[in-house]
C-alpha cells in the first residue's frame, strides 16, 4: 500500500522528516509510536494536528505516552507507513 505521498509501509522516517507530517496545509497526520509510523489522519481527535491540547503530530510520542491513559492499542486501528529511525 502507497499513500497519496508516496510512503510506502517499508518507508524509513527520519525524526526531521517526520515533522513535516503535521496536518498543516493539507498533509497527512502521522505520529510515531514505539518505533512505527502511524497515519492518524482520518482521526478526529487529531484533526488539528494537536492531541487533546497536548501531543503534537509529527513527532515520536512514545516517551509522551508512558502516562497516558492508554498505550498501543490506540494505534492500531490506523495504517503504519512506515518506520522511525531515531538517531
Amino acid at each position: 500500500m502507497t499513500t497519496t505521498d508516496g510512503v510506502t509501509p517499508e518507508h524509513v522516517f527520519s525524526e526531521h522528516e517526520l515533522l513535516r507530517y503535521n496536518g498543516e496545509k493539507g498533509r497527512p497526520v502521522y505520529v510515531a509510536y514505539g518505533g512505527l509510523v502511524y497515519d492518524v489522519t482520518g482521526s478526529a481527535r487529531w484533526r488539528t494536528g494537536m492531541h487533546e491540547r497536548m501531543h503534537f503530530a509529527g513527532l515520536d510520542l512514545t516517551r509522551a505516552l508512558r502516562k497516558a491513559p492508554h498505550g498501543l492499542e490506540v494505534f492500531r486501528r490506523w495504517p503504519v507507513v512506515g518506520r522511525l529511525e531515531v538517531s
